[in-house]
């Protein structure tokens, strides 16, 4: 299997916008079941305006975060640009019987999330100097942590469907999961995770544009539990960079799974569930308890 990802910087140190960066490409391989083997380094950089060793600080904090995967960087290419980008293109293995796609969820599956919302949102507070070190630290640990646990853990266990949750948001790649799988979704938004300190920035009005055409665009796919303010809506639909693994696990495999992930030190969250539907239909309620009707998981007209 073969994927690419690049960004631009997203926190004002060089070295872990590389490691930040080699996580977040990395994570498609993970997110199919796969392992990844090499990959190459793709570059942009503006070598008229900066330095060349904030880019050599770069490609080692991707270097090093590969190598944590086992992960040789082979190679790559770089182009003079007006604004530093950094990726990788990855190569990696896996069985073709066990390849976990978006497109298997089945009405009854669990939803598993493994990384909390609000980096796109923090990440633009950073932009903004309004973060502190305690907030950039954290999130910065939540975006250089690889997916490979959840990924080993969803196939001891053996799971229906996995996306990772990127620029689309949360809920943008839970419609392409359940367009792709032909079924609707539930989320409780009480259950999903949000870093604390995206909160007093969404208050503030700091959201990224990403995020704000994510609720743009989800509009005619989501149905809006009537409670939820506007910014608990766009958290939900929070861009994110290098994010968890959205995962739908038949449900008598839950407990298998919540096991396999505490195991290999990953904390997770039950988000929702999938449900019978068609064209990609999502219901967010507020809390668990709460009912949704059979005919707001239709396709929207």
């Amino acid at each position: 299997m073969e994927t690419v990802d690049y960004i631009t910087p997203v926190v004002d140190d060089p070295y872990t916008f590389g490691a930040i960066a080699a996580a977040n490409a990395l994570s498609d391989i993970y997110a199919m079941g796969g392992r990844p083997l090499f990959a190459l380094n793709i570059v942009g950089f503006p070598t008229r305006s900066l330095p060349l060793s904030i880019l050599g600080e770069v490609l080692r904090g991707g270097s090093e975060k590969a190598a944590e995967a086992g992960v040789s960087i082979v190679g790559g290419h770089s182009i003079n640009d007006n604004e530093p980008k950094y990726g990788l293109c990855v190569t990696g293995l896996v069985n073709p019987t066990e390849m976990v796609t978006n497109a298997g969820a089945e009405p009854g599956d669990a939803l598993i999330l493994t990384k909390p919302l609000g980096i796109g949102i923090i990440t633009t507070g950073i932009d903004q100097r309004l973060v502190d070190e305690a907030a950039i630290s954290r999130a910065v640990e939540v975006m250089t942590a690889l997916n490979a646990g959840a990924a080993e853990a969803m196939l001891k266990v053996g799971v229906h469907a996995c996306t990772d949750v990127t620029g689309f948001g949360l809920l943008g790649h839970l419609r392409e999961m359940t367009a792709a799988s032909k079924t609707g979704a539930i989320v409780h938004f009480e259950n999903v995770p949000v870093l604390p300190e995206a909160w007093p920035l969404i208050q503030a009005g700091v959201v990224p544009d990403g995020t704000h055409n994510n609720y743009r665009f989800l509009k005619d796919y989501v149905s809006w539990d009537s409670h939820l303010s506007l910014e608990e809506r766009l958290v939900l639909c929070d861009a994110q960079t290098s994010g968890g693994l959205l995962i739908a696990v038949p449900r008598e495999k839950k407990a298998a799974l919540a096991e396999a992930l505490t195991t290999l030190g990953v904390t997770a969250a039950e988000v929702g569930q999938m449900v019978q539907g068609t064209g990609g239909r999502i219901h967010v309620m507020r809390s668990q308890d709460e009912r949704v009707q059979d005919n707001d998981l239709q396709s929207p007209s």
